[in-house]
């Protein structure tokens, strides 16, 4: 990770403009030149941050000869980069951007007056700004982008109409406690998901997005950090990964096995049988299961303070407890035994010879289902107990 560095004594300043910086050379002394200008036309005391990645093409002289100051970040990643940036600012309010010119930071009147207007997280947004010719890749503008954004306003309630906008600023204090994790492209995201789970105040400016000015091509790799996006999106969101696919099959499941269960259906020219059943009860185990990870997921995830306590969990779990479950799985595989030894029963009645597939199944199938289902449950009470033992 960066630096731990809490910057120099309190925060002295009001803001600190903070830029990324991995071989920057070409643009980085115009960026630093406006952030400059910005800082003396809102005649504000603040700071020019470079936060410098390991630039091997003298980008660093290039920041010090023009009165920046550089934090040297070590180790790589763009989100490392950023917190080191972050935990050195000594400004009460932080604006990042990237440092390829694609930004106008001689344009941040806006941001500061959301700030000091009691903000504590104010995005960018391009869509609302304008995108110039040749800023932004179409993939990325018509597909990448507003997905991805619709992906997040729909998992986390966000505000936030450009997810992924890399000029915004925020209250120093209130981006600490969020305690950011993610060291990569991910960084981005995870401060918008934490921002709205933590329900900061957060508020939008429209930004203009011009080409870079750098001969070498972006370091963001499309399909690459497009999939990181996503994928973290997921995993910071057990209800839609786990929970709600999870009660769907289910629903789906227990929906095929009541209307199988009295015998097989036809439907126009199609029979419906033990077979259509067989898949109804795997739908039902592989919903329990999913459910489940969905509530082992969230506890873990509130222990380790990746997310904010639910209070709706808390409710939850003062009905189920570790005794609710074993009761209720115990209930479920002794409905299982009982079905298996009816089963049997009626297999010794033909001295355990051929049987009709279609009416034993519908027997066997649903005790088997009941036999695994309560299992699971015994089992995934006890391994939620001991996720909560640690939280407390």
């Amino acid at each position: 990770m960066a630096e731990q560095t809490k910057g120099s004594g309190e925060n002295t300043l009001e803001l600190s403009i903070l830029m990324p910086c991995l071989n920057e050379a070409e643009t980085l002394e115009i960026c630093i030149e406006k952030a400059q200008k910005s800082l003396r036309q809102m005649d504000i005391v603040g700071e020019v941050i470079i936060a410098d990645n390991c630039s091997t093409d003298g980008s660093q002289d290039i920041a010090s000869r023009m009165g920046a100051r550089v934090v040297p970040v070590a180790a790589k990643g763009y989100g490392t980069a950023l917190m080191g940036g972050i935990l050195a600012a000594r400004g009460v309010y932080i604006i990042m951007g990237d440092a390829d010119d694609s930004y106008d930071f001689s344009n941040l009147g806006a941001f500061v007056e959301k700030l000091r207007g009691g903000c504590d997280l104010v995005m960018g947004n391009r869509f609302q700004g304008g995108i110039k010719p040749g800023a932004m890749p179409p993939l990325h503008k018509y597909l990448g982008n507003p997905v991805l954004t619709w992906v997040g306003r729909l998992f986390f309630a966000s505000p936030a109409g450009d997810f992924h906008c890399g000029l915004r600023g925020f209250r120093r204090d209130s981006i600490l406690k969020l305690d950011l994790q993610t060291t990569g492209m991910e960084f981005a995201s995870e401060m918008v998901v934490k921002a709205s789970l933590y329900k900061l105040n957060i508020a939008e400016v429209p930004t203009v997005l011009s080409p870079d000015g750098r001969s070498r091509p972006p370091h963001l790799r499309t399909w690459r950090d497009g999939w990181r996006h996503l994928r973290f999106l997921l995993l910071y969101s057990p209800r839609w990964l786990f929970l709600y696919p999870g009660v769907a099959l289910m629903i789906w499941g227990l929906i095929i096995v009541v209307w199988l269960l009295p015998g097989s259906r036809k439907v126009g020219s199609i029979n419906f049988d033990v077979h259509t059943l067989l898949y109804g009860a795997i739908a039902i185990i592989i919903g329990f299961q999913a459910v489940t990870f969905a509530f082992l997921t969230k506890v873990f995830a509130i222990s380790e303070k990746l997310l904010p306590a639910d209070p709706k969990v808390n409710k939850i779990f003062r009905y189920f407890t570790l005794e609710t479950g074993l009761i209720v799985g115990f209930i479920l595989i002794l409905i299982g035994i009982f079905g298996s030894i009816f089963s049997l029963t009626i297999w010794s009645e033909t001295a355990f010879g051929t049987l009709d597939p279609s009416k034993t199944l519908r027997l066997v199938i649903p005790s088997l289902t009941c036999l695994t289902v309560g299992l699971q449950m015994i089992l995934s009470s006890f391994f939620l107990s001991v996720l909560r033992l640690k939280r407390k």
